[in-house]
């Protein structure tokens, strides 16, 4: 998406507001995170730009020490909820913004750290920490929208900076966003990139994979790591079955399900399922 195009699609929708109250409010928090669905945004460049001279940055300690009180017309949130205080500090977050997106795979499904919802946290808290004690942490790690509700949640991990500026630029328009639904494997065919499950026998997560990288990894032979989370009909015990065909375990099954999008519920119960099996010896 180019400046120009973004400063005509933003401009409209943030003229539109001026005439009410001035430019839209935007925030930006972190939770849980690495940081790096932030930097997707200051990493849009020229595009920036647009969304700078589009909006007012009220809120992005990422970018700027300044700070303007809310309430904010848009609030982007990264990261899970881990914490007691995160519980409360995302509710005053919903109760200051008009609306809240979502960004990331921390944000919309748990991150990576929902790991943990599969273990036992005190175990490892007693064996990375010298004084556990002092840690308050939740056993689970949880989707901002297990706590508020959401307006939008934008998938990816890191998200697509071209995913986020039509977001941005939709919210302010007061319009849905043209966002695909489809799995990687129609990315990989518009690109004419050849499947790596068929061709090699990759074991690949692109037929249960939301879009948005642009069918990143199968474009150097590599398969689908799920980055994006499910895609919205995602039969994944069927292509578990395949990925067993091309040898992997009960074991390998489960993990690779485990990965950036662990507590997303399509993936979750596939990986316990398999869990399942093998606790049961019915596969190895």
């Amino acid at each position: 998406m180019s400046a120009p195009t973004l400063h005509s699609h933003i401009g409209h929708g943030a003229e539109h507001a001026k005439a009410h109250h001035g430019k839209p409010k935007l925030a930006v928090w972190k939770f849980a995170s690495c940081d790096g669905c932030q930097l997707s945004l200051l990493n849009c460049e020229d595009e920036l730009l647009a969304v700078a001279g589009a909006v007012d940055i009220a809120y992005f300690p990422e970018a700027t020490r300044a700070v303007v009180e809310g309430p904010y017309d848009v609030s982007l949130v990264e990261g899970s909820v881990t914490t007691p205080e995160e519980i409360e500090r995302i509710q005053h977050v919903r109760e200051v913004s008009r609306k809240v997106i979502t960004i990331g795979a921390c944000a919309t499904a748990g991150g990576i750290q929902a790991l943990r919802n599969f273990g036992d946290v005190a175990e490892f808290r007693s064996i990375v920490y010298a004084h556990p004690e002092y840690l308050s942490t939740l056993s689970r790690s949880t989707p901002i929208s297990a706590h508020v509700s959401v307006d939008f949640q934008l998938r990816g991990c890191p998200i697509d900076k071209g995913q986020l500026l039509e977001v941005l630029a939709a919210a302010i328009q007061g319009r849905k966003p043209r966002i695909p639904s489809y799995s990687v494997c129609v990315e990989c065919k518009r690109r004419g990139t050849v499947c790596v499950a068929v061709a090699t026998g990759t074991p690949c997560l692109g037929p249960v994979t939301q879009a948005g990288c642009g069918a990143l990894c199968p474009a150097f032979s590599r398969g689908c790591y799920g980055c994006f989370g499910p895609q919205d009909t995602p039969n994944t015990a069927s292509l578990a079955e395949r990925l067993r065909v091309l040898g992997m375990s009960e074991v390998e099954v489960m993990r690779i399900y485990r990965t950036f999008n662990a507590a997303s519920e399509p993936f979750r119960r596939e990986s316990e399922r398999h869990e399942r099996l093998v606790e049961e010896g019915v596969a190895p």
